[in-house]
């Protein structure tokens, strides 16, 4: 199982007080078994504190990593004679059991996400386009369509997962009809920019004078992006909210502009863009860029999708009380099918709230979940 931030708030202190507490911090990881391209990207200094957050924040972005600290951690003679050691080495088995799980299955496939709480229904396109997507170098802008309330920000979702399991991290700013370019590539200047430099050394009156300063400031986004310790994955969400004579639009062909220029230099260290509700009727991206995109099209979950999932999800971690018995087939069919209907009636049922379709969807099938894993 993962561990939560107060878990890694202790990873820090024990890095801190007994890994990094040294005038020598690049040297001590060397020591300890640190690759030598991996120990040479850190930007240490004098400071322990400063260090271990640097160390611990680097390490988090792959689970291969987490494990690798923690398993230094394990080493470190200081620590071995503290009671501390009992919890280090209990977070240790814990990263090897989720490192072979990861290692195990095939993150594309999953429908329970977040520690087994949070779902992701079908999309079995989206899937396999992702799969392929960031299998292909150059393949650097996906756009999501799909009818209203058909699910396309929920591909933000599943974007959070296969990122912790690719070395990616997906970031989002929400579009409305109210966007302008100044107040989009200040959202994302909030992402890319450099931690502790404080606001990004742009100029939104600037945005005033319409391509060139808009051309800067994508360019300036993906350079950021590019140059970011993780990698960035930049997305905009429900394009379809935006006022067609918005500045946004011309934003977003240079972005993707930037961004298909600086892959080509940079590979797969540039960012790559996610235009959620961007419909094929939309404006057009700039030419150039044809061979660089990848389609999908949500659609509303329906009743054999949910049918597909609980079967998958029933499946994989039947409950003992089915597995005690042996195989149990039609016990698990009975079940999935009372899930769809619950999950159904719940959906369709769900009162005068705001919730969209989609959202009640997901939150009974959440709940049927954990039924199902309480039995």
């Amino acid at each position: 199982m993962p561990l939560t931030e107060t878990e890694w708030d202790l990873v820090t202190a024990w890095v801190q007080n007994h890994l990094l507490d040294t005038t020598e911090p690049h040297d001590r990881l060397a020591e300890y078994g640190f690759p030598e391209d991996f120990v040479a990207t850190l930007p240490l200094t004098h400071i322990s504190s400063d260090n271990a957050r640097t160390l611990v924040h680097r390490s988090r972005t792959d689970i291969r990593r987490q494990l690798r600290l923690v398993e230094a951690l394990t080493a470190v003679d200081e620590l071995a004679v503290l009671p501390d050691i009992a919890k280090v080495r209990e977070f240790r088995e814990r990263l090897r059991e989720d490192y072979r799980a990861h290692a195990a299955q095939d993150t594309f496939r999953t429908c329970v996400l977040k520690n087994g709480t949070e779902a992701f229904i079908d999309r079995q396109g989206l899937r396999e386009t992702l799969r392929r997507f960031i299998a292909d170098p150059d393949k650097c802008i996906l756009l999501v369509d799909g009818e209203p309330d058909s699910g396309r920000s929920y591909t933000y979702t599943f974007l959070r997962h296969i990122g912790q399991h690719s070395g990616f991290r997906p970031v989002r700013v929400t579009l409305s009809r109210t966007s302008t370019a100044a107040k989009v590539v200040r959202r994302l200047a909030d992402f890319v920019a450099e931690p502790g430099t404080g606001p990004a050394p742009l100029n939104p009156t600037d945005l005033n004078d319409p391509l060139p300063s808009v051309d800067e400031a994508a360019h300036w986004v993906a350079g950021r992006a590019t140059a970011a310790e993780e990698r960035l994955w930049l997305v905009l969400d429900e394009c379809d909210r935006l006022d067609p004579s918005s500045d946004v639009w011309d934003f977003i062909g240079q972005l993707a502009m930037a961004v298909y220029e600086h892959s080509a230099v940079h590979g797969d260290q540039a960012p790559r863009l996610v235009l959620l509700g961007y419909g094929r009727a939309m404006r057009q991206l700039p030419y150039d860029l044809r061979g660089s995109l990848c389609w999908d099209t949500a659609r509303v979950v329906e009743s054999g999708d949910l049918r597909s999932f609980f079967d998958q999800v029933f499946h994989e971690s039947p409950p003992e009380v089915l597995a005690a018995g042996g195989p149990q087939q039609s016990a698990i069919d009975e079940l999935v099918e009372v899930a769809v209907e619950e999950v159904l009636y719940a959906a369709e049922s769900g009162g005068g709230g705001d919730e969209s379709y989609m959202r009640r969807v997901s939150t009974a099938v959440e709940g049927a979940v954990r039924v199902y894993r309480s039995l």
